[in-house]
């Protein structure tokens, strides 16, 4: 399909937040946009697996909440154990008051992508597939528009781009913007989870519905969760083989100790994952296993693998501006999602701030183009000059947050200090063995994690 010659705003990247991006601008009234992705077609793996409440009311507003909704698992509570013993569990539904949404919705990623891209089919906007953008140049005859080269040679001269092509980005690339660790506290992302393992799996055995466990064991973390049925039909739809029994997302952080995490797994190596560092009641081995009886991955559906580091654009807005004027005259440039930052997947933070650094960029712009017909452009980018500090210090917050949740779920197992032979396990799990016991505080734990309070 060849694609249009020109148009105001040119949103690459056709994820969550870039559709998220494209249904926010049509919410607040504007329509003269085009969408390009470089994939043949939408990932159909679960990659992220929670949307949490802020998120779902960044969603309601652009009319797609209740429909991921409806295709997801409500989880009011999150327990996070030892091997052994339960320590504590984040209450969600403590956010009733606060929320039309007080849980974690436990949804494949590729259901949020799914509503979000047949919603914006409804309002007749097409994705253009598959479209690689490999150069950006100022337009000959208008210093404040771009021209966007593909690798097939078409071109599409636009005001704006958006840049929502993930953590690899050739448009933040192209715009010469800096992607760096914002050195906080913990810059080596605690030294311990540096890498993980991920899969969704099924087991020879059923588990307690619906099944979430966090589970803290020393100098490493491991996650299991029960994905919902529809997920299932969805992979039946799209492949045509149907999976037979409950699908599990099993995440474990693999220790340097354990060498480099293979590019393509065995069930064995996953299993024996688990059997070091999951809960035990997911042992392959009866004597060890609480129920007297193994439980052994069935099969491996999809896989992945990943480091946990953590990255920020210097900024969020730029000017693409020919030669070194120094007039605010250039194409627009605006990052969003994975292109402007990525932290650990700590928390589930990643995909959610994308999605409401999306929602409202779209007002952003909305605003930031009226403004124009009305002021010269130095005073109007005013508009997205301070969006885009907030949205950072946004970003900058969660980065701490997630450096944060990953230097205790992955806290080394040595004593706190010389003078103070206790080990720093020990005192981490009594602390959240004791906060677990007020409900004040695991109410405040589900209020960061959902994102109510930095959305």
């Amino acid at each position: 399909m060849e694609l249009p010659r020109s148009t105001s705003v040119l949103i690459v990247g056709a994820g969550p937040t870039g559709l998220a991006t494209s249904l926010s601008l049509i919410h607040y009234g504007f329509k003269d946009f085009v969408v390009v992705d470089a994939a043949v077609k939408g990932d159909n793996s679960s990659r992220a697996i929670v949307v949490h409440a802020a998120t779902l009311e960044a969603l309601d507003a652009v009319g797609c909440g209740e429909e991921l909704v409806s295709k997801g698992t409500k989880m009011a509570k999150m327990r996070f154990d030892t091997r052994v013993a339960e320590l504590a569990h984040i209450q969600f539904d403590a956010l009733s008051p606060y929320t039309h949404h007080p849980y974690a919705l436990i949804i494949p990623q590729t259901f949020t992508e799914s509503v979000l891209g047949e919603k914006l089919a409804s309002f007749g906007v097409t994705v253009y597939r598959p479209r690689k953008v490999v150069a950006v140049k100022i337009n000959a005859n208008d210093g404040n528009l771009a021209d966007v080269v593909f690798d097939d040679g078409q071109v599409i001269t636009t005001k704006y781009i958006i840049a929502a092509d993930g953590a690899h980005s050739t448009i933040r690339t192209v715009a010469g913007i800096a992607f760096v660790d914002p050195k906080s506290d913990f810059t080596d992302d605690s030294g311990i989870l540096q890498q993980a393992a991920l899969a969704d799996v099924t087991f020879d055995a059923d588990l307690n519905e619906p099944y979430f466990r966090g589970v803290m064991s020393p100098n490493n973390f491991s996650l299991c969760a029960s994905l919902p049925s529809t997920f299932n039909e969805y992979l039946a739809k799209e492949t045509g083989k149907p999976t037979e029994g409950r699908i599990y997302r099993v995440v474990c952080g693999v220790p340097q100790a354990e060498g480099v995490v293979p590019h393509t797994p065995s069930k064995e190596y996953m299993q024996t994952l688990i059997d070091k560092f999951g809960p035990l009641d997911l042992s392959s081995h009866p004597a060890v296993n609480p129920n007297g009886k193994g439980v052994c991955i069935k099969d491996i559906l999809w896989y992945s693998r990943f480091r946990t580091h953590s990255a920020i654009a210097d900024t969020f807005f730029t000017r693409f501006s020919p030669g070194d004027s120094s007039e605010s005259q250039g194409p627009a440039i605006l990052l969003v999602g994975d292109a402007a930052h990525i932290h650990s997947p700590a928390g589930g933070q990643g995909m959610n701030l994308g999605i409401r650094d999306a929602v409202f960029l779209g007002e952003a712009l909305a605003k930031h183009i009226k403004a124009t017909e009305s002021m010269p452009i130095s005073e109007a980018d005013q508009i997205l000059t301070e969006f885009v500090t907030e949205r950072r210090a946004r970003a900058l917050e969660v980065i701490g947050f997630t450096k944060t949740l990953l230097s205790i779920g992955g806290m080394k197992d040595e004593n706190v200090a010389w003078w103070l032979p206790v080990s720093k396990v020990t005192l981490r799990n009594w602390a959240l063995w004791m906060l677990g016991k007020v409900y004040y505080l695991r109410r405040e734990a589900a209020w960061s994690v959902s994102g109510l309070g930095r959305r």
